[in-house]
């Protein structure tokens, strides 16, 4: 028994030392390739949560579905796969690894996307937007746990957001796209879904560039492994000039254990669910409202559908020019401050559009709602990350963040009954209120910028 304990504690503190070397990296220590290889399943994600909102009135015409089917085909079927792909494949990566579940995610979703094109009517459609969504949630919250784990933590939030930034220019271009095909062609929904799949085919190849995170092979005992990519970043950066410091020392158990979800309702783990999960929650009512309705709501409001589409499609500028505000800012103001910034900028583009006060005036609002939504997003998913510990990091992350879409599915459903019952302006307004009520939950979360993983989460 001695024994074992004694491989046991040497084997751990040979693991601290490779984190150790691992945190003193003070640059992305791979080439700036692997960050696009990331950010494009990123991309997929952002090109699918789009897409079904701009197919969906073209679908419902085709195979003669009523209002209440185009929503539950849409939202419900896409965010009950998501939910349930985020945990089951999320809870997967923490057991098994990061990279397999990150390979597995992109087959799902194009299994997924090209069943979407050629389904032939509901019951087809909802099976594969339920495979679709599986593939979407998992890969959006192994890529936000990966690229935390291999980023220096003085640099994480920005690096994340860059890869975000590739990621967020499929819902800059989705709307221009399905303005493209879907009006005009008979297919052109289709054509909209077999265009994901092929991305996410590219994805799969290119993924298989990608290391494992060192951090998940110290946890799961397979030191040597973690050894190899540790050395190998340290050797790209001394390539480049770069001289590292002396590694901090790290104190902790770096082995793995339980079930990995068994470590979330205990001690701080709790709190931090307590924080995350209604952060989401209330998010997600103003963020699906907003990208699954506003453009059929604008258009029983006296808008043609060609012009709220236009009008969505030119405010999704705002997307990237988020993005790009939070690569600037991300590690240099606190994570919980810049997420309660980005609900004030989502509640003022609510406010304009709920006005309908003019071409300009709703274009200036979905810019700011775009804005607001580039700028959240990927500070609030390394936020989410980045809280929890690396045995249970993915399966934290689909618990806050499954959880909160659950919200998404309320939003959606009722912006619409609140619109028809108090007025398109209040309905608006309402969204942009849940949003803001996001940004005040999150003032409560964990401090996390420029600190390294295992400190955040002692």
């Amino acid at each position: 028994m001695r024994a074992h304990g004694g491989r046991h504690a040497h084997r751990s503190s040979e693991g601290a030392g490779i984190l150790a070397r691992l945190n003193r990296i003070p640059v992305w220590a791979f080439p700036g390739s692997f960050l696009a290889i990331i950010g494009l399943g990123y991309f997929f994600t952002f090109f699918d949560i789009t897409d079904i909102g701009f197919a969906m009135p073209a679908i419902a015409v085709q195979f003669n579905l009523t209002g209440s089917e185009s929503l539950f085909i849409a939202l419900s079927i896409g965010l009950i796969g998501y939910i349930f792909g985020s945990y089951a494949i999320g809870t997967l990566s923490d057991r098994y690894g990061r990279f397999n579940m990150m390979l597995f995610t992109m087959v799902l979703t194009a299994i997924g996307s090209f069943g979407d094109a050629a389904a032939t009517g509901i019951i087809t459609l909802s099976f594969w937007r339920f495979i679709t969504g599986m593939g979407v949630g998992a890969d959006l919250n192994l890529v936000s746990t990966y690229i935390g784990e291999l980023s220096p933590p003085q640099k994480r939030g920005r690096l994340s957001v860059l890869t975000f930034l590739v990621g967020i220019l499929g819902q800059a271009v989705t709307p221009f796209i399905a303005l493209a095909l879907v009006p005009n062609f008979e297919i052109g929904w289709r054509l909209l879904f077999i265009i994901g799949g092929v991305i996410a085919v590219i994805a799969i190849a290119v993924r298989f560039r990608l290391p494992e995170s060192p951090r998940w092979l110290v946890l799961h005992g397979r030191n040597d492994e973690a050894e190899g990519v540790v050395s190998r970043m340290e050797s790209f950066v001394r390539s480049k000039g770069i001289r590292l410091g002396k590694p901090k020392a790290l104190t902790g158990d770096f082995s793995s254990g339980k079930f990995p979800t068994s470590y979330l309702f205990h001690g701080r783990y709790a709190r931090r669910l307590a924080v995350f999960i209604p952060m989401w929650f209330f998010w997600y009512i103003g963020n699906y409202g907003f990208l699954g309705d506003a453009a059929t709501l604008m258009s029983a409001h006296g808008i043609t559908v060609a012009d709220s589409i236009l009008f969505l499609a030119v405010g999704a500028v705002g997307y990237p020019v988020g993005a790009i505000v939070m690569a600037y800012l991300a590690d240099r103001i606190e994570r919980r401050i810049l997420v309660f910034s980005a609900t004030v900028v989502w509640l003022a583009g609510m406010a304009l559009i709920s006005s309908l006060a003019g071409d300009a005036t709703i274009i200036a609002g979905s810019f700011l709602a775009s804005l607001a939504l580039g700028s959240y997003l990927q500070v609030a998913y390394t936020f989410t990350a980045e809280s929890y510990p690396t045995r249970a990091r993915a399966s934290g992350f689909a618990l806050s963040d499954g959880i909160g879409h659950l919200g998404g599915a309320i939003g959606a459903l009722l912006l619409p009954l609140a619109v028809a019952s108090y007025g398109f302006g209040t309905g608006f307004i309402a969204i942009g209120i849940t949003g803001l009520i996001a940004g005040v939950i999150a003032l409560a979360g964990p401090t996390a910028s420029r600190l390294a993983l295992e400190e955040i989460s002692k």
